[in-house]
């Protein structure tokens, strides 16, 4: 293999703030005060609240140090499964760093932001278009939210329809928050087993869709990284019984302008807009996860929503069939241009963004088959799922590659999960990725396997060139270090 990405280089220890500084320095020459000083509260008398003092290049240091510490799609590749850890493009910044946009009020009156009104509206309909359904929302604040948001969409409906019901079918292969939504809006979540293939099976769904079940939740491509090739014949059982369809659409980065969910029978489809449209992702920042619906349910979306009258644009409340407000304004604004801005710039090409990163999931799933266990050997979508099966036998599990892949400079992939795969290795290049970059990728996974045979201690003791070591997994969660 070429030289790794991974050096031990220069790494700088860095201690908290309060053991850093002297008393009386500062980094900062407040301006002269035009009132009069106002004494500390009681309990703050005495010493003064503790923040510590620091000169200028001290608190610059610390800051500079602590970010060298970080690791995103800007320093190198992501290969997070399941979480699509693309590169965002810096244009997409700069539209939302517009003073137009930063500097517009929430509160303001429509009158004076039809320009943010009008690019909602867009938006909506632009997602709409790419899902093959007749309307959405980009209200919700995350994946998590949008579903939500459509499980409260399928209670509404139901309700609307004069019979409330009580289950929800949702395959094991589905996002871990599927559940949770579905409990969230009181319905009980009725896993349904996957088929051989690593796909739902029509019979295994008719078995359990009943008069009680408001319908399913559907990850579309699943969490093995397939297509559910029977999403039709799914969804005609579901719609016999009056039930819906909800896709999960985290992983709409595989099938973006390929696949016509609504031609598919998906009634309700989530997206998230920090994965597929590019937007930043992780870190506790804000997300955006929109959802979108067929004809019938469009009066069930969140409200209020933004509306064309003439040649202009409004926030309408008049939905009495809405679910309701589901965020404090109406979502997640700097989301939103970073997506318009990636759909705008992207145009007809957003159907090469799925194909290459499907390429790249595939190029992965082909180089590594021989060294790691495929659990199912057929053509993958954006993801592809091994397992550490090879590498028990010499006492390496899943987590030694993935700490020895840190020593080689790369971000580990997802692991153990799905839970469907026992020691899951799950890979998602996404499209971002070259030739170049995945084959230096692959020569590492090859040499770690090779590792495990010849010298598993190398693995076992990973990672050796980082800053801080394995931690002690055991003590960690029972003994956390919560100082600071």
């Amino acid at each position: 293999m070429k030289e790794p990405v991974g050096t031990r280089g220069l790494i700088l220890n860095e201690p908290f703030l309060w053991e850093r500084g002297g008393k009386g320095r500062t980094g900062y020459s407040l301006p002269r005060p035009d009132v009069d000083p106002a004494p500390l509260p009681e309990d703050l008398a005495g010493d003064g609240p503790d923040f510590p003092d620091l000169s200028e290049v001290e608190l610059v240091r610390h800051y500079t140090r602590l970010s060298t510490w970080n690791y995103g799609v800007d320093s190198g590749m992501y290969p997070l499964g399941s979480c699509t850890m693309k590169y965002n493009p810096k244009t997409n910044e700069r539209q939302a760093s517009l003073p137009g946009f930063t500097g517009a009020h929430p509160l303001v009156p429509s009158e004076l932001c039809q320009g943010a009104l009008e690019l909602i509206y867009e938006l909506e309909h632009s997602l709409a278009h790419v899902a093959g359904l007749d309307a959405a929302s980009v209200q919700p604040s995350a994946g998590a939210q949008g579903e939500l948001a459509g499980m409260l969409i399928f209670a509404a409906y139901h309700r609307d329809q004069g019979k409330a019901r009580s289950k929800i079918l949702i395959p094991d292969t589905a996002h871990g928050t599927n559940p949770a939504s579905a409990a969230l809006c009181g319905f009980k979540a009725v896993s349904v087993a996957t088929g051989p293939d690593g796909v739902l099976v029509p019979e295994a769904v008719e078995a359990l869709m009943d008069e009680d079940t408001a319908g399913i939740m559907v990850t579309n491509p699943n969490t093995l990284g397939l297509f559910e090739t029977n999403i039709q014949a799914i969804a005609d059982i579901v719609h016999a019984k009056d039930g819906l369809v909800y896709a999960d659409g985290a992983n709409l980065n595989a099938v973006m302008g390929v696949v016509d969910f609504g031609r598919a029978g998906v009634d309700v489809l989530h997206i998230n807009l920090h994965k597929t449209f590019s937007t930043p992702h992780g870190g506790g920042g804000p997300g955006s996860g929109p959802v979108c619906v067929v004809k019938r349910l469009e009066p069930f979306l969140p409200a209020p929503r933004v509306v064309k009258s003439g040649d202009g644009y409004a926030l309408s409340e008049d939905f009495p069939k809405s679910i309701g407000k589901l965020h404090a304004f109406y979502g997640n604004f700097g989301i939103m241009v970073r997506a318009y801005s990636y759909i705008r710039t992207m145009g007809n090409k957003l159907k090469d963004v799925s194909q290459h990163a499907v390429l790249n999931a595939n190029y992965i799933k082909e180089k590594l088959k021989d060294v790691y266990h495929l659990p199912f050997d057929v053509p993958c979508m954006h993801e592809c799922v091994f397992s550490d099966k090879h590498q028990e036998k010499y006492k390496v599990t899943t987590l030694d590659v993935a700490k020895r892949l840190i020593d080689y400079g790369f971000h580990p992939p997802t692991i153990y999960f799905p839970l469907v795969v026992h020691g899951a290795i799950m890979i998602e290049p996404t499209e971002s990725e070259s030739r170049e970059n995945i084959d230096q990728f692959i020569a590492t996974m090859r040499q770690i396997a090779k590792e495990a045979q010849e010298d598993p201690a190398l693995l076992q003791e990973a990672p050796r060139n980082p800053k801080v070591r394995r931690m002690d997994e055991t003590q960690a969660a029972r003994k956390p270090c919560l100082r600071g």
